[in-house]
């Protein structure tokens, strides 16, 4: 299938979240490297905090995008929370009105996150954060809709694309957050948040590819 239906989206959600339970540890290992090792502990309570709330509720692919945003928006500590939630509340309002989700839509959901993100921080494409991983992949799935690449091989290329701007963090020195902090030191290390945004984009892709 070339779309999945907004209402199904549900596993993917509770995929996102196992990745990110599953990866608790090594988030706080890379985090604890140059930050203050909290990032780990912190993602894994917001999206716990989401499943215990929902996993016996029904809701929508953009309807668990709105609900995880607001717990990672207002109940998680540091400076991730509101990053996150600014990210997937964007998202999910973006695609609210669609009953089924194609390529080109996921890239616009996708790029309405990295728009909002933008608006909150000043970190871009080459400054050892996040955005290293999702600017890469929003501009991968918006050709792959354009050229009219199949889904699944769409996906396939975004997760390609968002491990490709983690491990591109590794060379960078950071400018923004603790690890700023560090200059030069900071080269040789993942980014925490490019590390858990590719975690988290990853389960999406492979969410939806279970849809598809």
């Amino acid at each position: 299938m070339s779309t999945f239906k907004n209402a199904d989206g549900k596993p993917v959600l509770l995929k996102m979240v196992k990745g990110i339970q599953d990866n608790k540890a090594y988030l706080g290992e890379v985090d604890g490297l140059i930050g203050d090792g909290d990032h780990g502990m912190n993602m894994n309570k917001g999206f716990t905090t989401f499943e215990t709330r929902f996993k016996d509720e029904e809701f929508s692919f953009t309807e668990g995008l709105d609900e995880l945003g607001m717990i990672l928006l207002n109940e998680i500590g540091g400076s991730m929370g509101p990053i996150y939630g600014t990210i997937l509340m964007d998202m999910a309002e973006a695609g609210e009105d669609l009953e089924e989700i194609g390529v080109a839509d996921l890239a616009k959901m996708l790029e309405a996150g990295l728009e909002g993100l933008c608006e909150i921080v000043d970190a871009r494409v080459g400054d050892k954060t996040l955005v290293d991983t999702l600017s890469p992949s929003v501009d991968v799935l918006k050709k792959a809709g354009e050229d009219g690449t199949d889904f699944k091989e769409a996906l396939e290329q975004m997760k390609a694309a968002a491990a490709a701007g983690r491990d591109s963090t590794k060379d960078m020195v950071a400018k923004y957050g603790r690890s700023s902090r560090l200059g030069e030191r900071s080269r040789g290390v993942l980014d925490a948040g490019a590390t858990s945004c590719c975690i988290i984009l990853t389960a999406m892709a492979d969410g939806i590819l279970e849809l598809l």
